[in-house]
């Protein structure tokens, strides 16, 4: 059995992840199957954004922690090997096509947060919490933290990172680490508007905008202009604009 669900609303595809009696850990499974359920809601064009939340009371505690301690014992060939399998998820959803959405209905810790953070758009339930806990058992959010200063900039970041505290909802969105927080039962309905409304535009507008700002931070000014005016030009050339300006001059929605 699989610990991942995966359901359709609509152009919404839900990845709900599924082991809820150990709050729903970033396991070897779970990123596999994550990975893997990606690369299908990718390909399936009827598919327009994706919404990722968590069974039961948690959205993701992050790592397996029993296993993290086998991973203590082994070699440090195998150490590496492990971490970049959590990058490439990581990296995966920050350059990901499509809108995805992080519903989270219960706390986001550590590798949990990191889904947070790699996602698009985040809607927390009013009782969830997130945090990146990793220095209190001697641990270190390295790949969250490449995310993290991206969201919240370095001095936050460090708070957030060295105190290792959960914070609750209504503050992570006063940070900036969510762009709604709704009562628990209006959790999915929420995340599912979001959803449609930023997988409402042209997919390849969607597709070169998050390429774009999954590039732009780490360019200079000269450079950011730079790549921003090929950027331009090439939508320029695209099927979407063309259908998206003959849908303004005749008055109609576009077809994409």
């Amino acid at each position: 059995m699989g610990v991942l669900k995966q359901e359709d609303r609509g152009a919404v595809r839900y990845l709900t992840l599924a082991e809820p009696e150990r709050r729903n850990p970033l396991t070897q499974a779970m990123v596999a199957e994550l990975q893997e359920a990606l690369d299908r809601a990718e390909r399936d064009r009827n598919v327009r954004a994706v919404v990722i939340t968590g069974e039961g009371k948690a959205f993701s505690a992050g790592a397996d922690l029993a296993y993290l301690e086998r991973l203590t014992e082994l070699p440090a060939e195998e150490n590496l090997a492990h971490s970049a399998e959590l990058r490439a998820l990581f990296q995966r959803l920050y350059t990901f096509p499509k809108p995805v959405v992080a519903a989270v209905n219960g706390p986001a810790v550590a590798g949990g947060a990191g889904l947070v953070l790699a996602s698009d758009l985040c809607v927390m339930a009013e009782e969830a919490r997130i945090g990146f806990t990793e220095v209190k058992i001697g641990f270190v959010a390295a790949l969250v933290a490449v995310l993290l200063v991206r969201h919240v900039g370095e001095k936050l970041a460090r708070e957030l990172l060295l105190t290792a505290e959960l914070i609750p909802a209504r503050e992570a969105h006063r940070m900036g680490l969510a762009n709604r927080v709704v009562p628990g039962e209006e959790l999915l309905e929420a995340a599912q508007d979001l959803a449609e409304r930023a997988s409402s535009g042209a997919p390849t507008s969607i597709q070169l905008t998050k390429s774009l700002l999954a590039g732009l931070p780490g360019m200079g000014l000269e450079e950011a202009f730079a790549h921003a005016t090929l950027a331009n030009a090439w939508a320029r050339e695209t099927e979407d604009l063309k259908e998206g300006l003959r849908a303004f001059f005749e008055k109609r929605r576009p077809r994409f």
